[in-house]
């Protein structure tokens, strides 16, 4: 028995294809101004974007949230009102009333709509996804044409999670019912900050 295993192990060594080299992904060729090309992939995936100046637009619109009684949590250091000391070791049950999250996105992807969130960015994994609204803030500077080229500018194993979000959450059935917010938020708002 052992024998037979050893010539069956020896032949398939013996007859081991010759390397061959990797081949070369192409870059593909860029088309149009990329701030306007993920605007466009944005509305087709059902996400509403806004370009502004600075910060200080986004945090406006954070205000008036807080203003209007609206529970947030804003894991984005460099706007006001950072408040993720309160929700960031909370659990599924307790983030249920969560209305709005505000986090920033590391890479954006013009092709798809895609943005990059790192763990670090997100603090608590639940918070894009427990929320009912996820507003996602990006500097222009960060927008990439394709998924290569976001995928040399991330370190996938620099946190110990990442993930890659485009649109709110949809799914459809069989029956072609589309259902938005099935299992995450029911609306993506981007900031674009130039």
């Amino acid at each position: 028995m052992s024998n037979s295993r050893e010539n069956i192990l020896a032949a398939i060594n013996a007859n081991k294809p010759a390397p061959v080299e990797l081949p070369e992904i192409p870059l593909f060729e860029r088309r149009g101004n990329l701030v306007n090309v993920f605007i466009g992939a944005l509305e087709f995936i059902g996400a509403t974007s806004v370009k502004v100046t600075s910060l200080s637009e986004v945090d406006e619109y954070l205000e008036s949230l807080q203003q209007a009684g609206t529970r947030l949590v804003n894991t984005t250091a460099e706007l006001n009102s950072y408040n993720i000391n309160a929700y960031k070791k909370a659990n599924a049950s307790e983030l249920e009333a969560l209305d709005t999250a505000f986090i920033k996105g590391q890479v954006g992807v013009a092709e798809n709509g895609a943005i990059w969130v790192s763990e670090s960015d997100m603090v608590n994994r639940l918070f894009p996804f427990i929320c009912r609204k996820l507003v996602l803030v990006i500097n222009a500077k960060d927008i990439v044409y394709n998924m290569h080229e976001a995928y040399r500018r991330i370190q996938v194993d620099e946190d110990g999670y990442g993930t890659f979000i485009a649109g709110p959450s949809k799914t459809a059935d069989i029956e072609q019912s589309l259902v938005v917010g099935a299992h995450g938020p029911l609306e993506l708002k981007v900031f674009i900050v130039s």
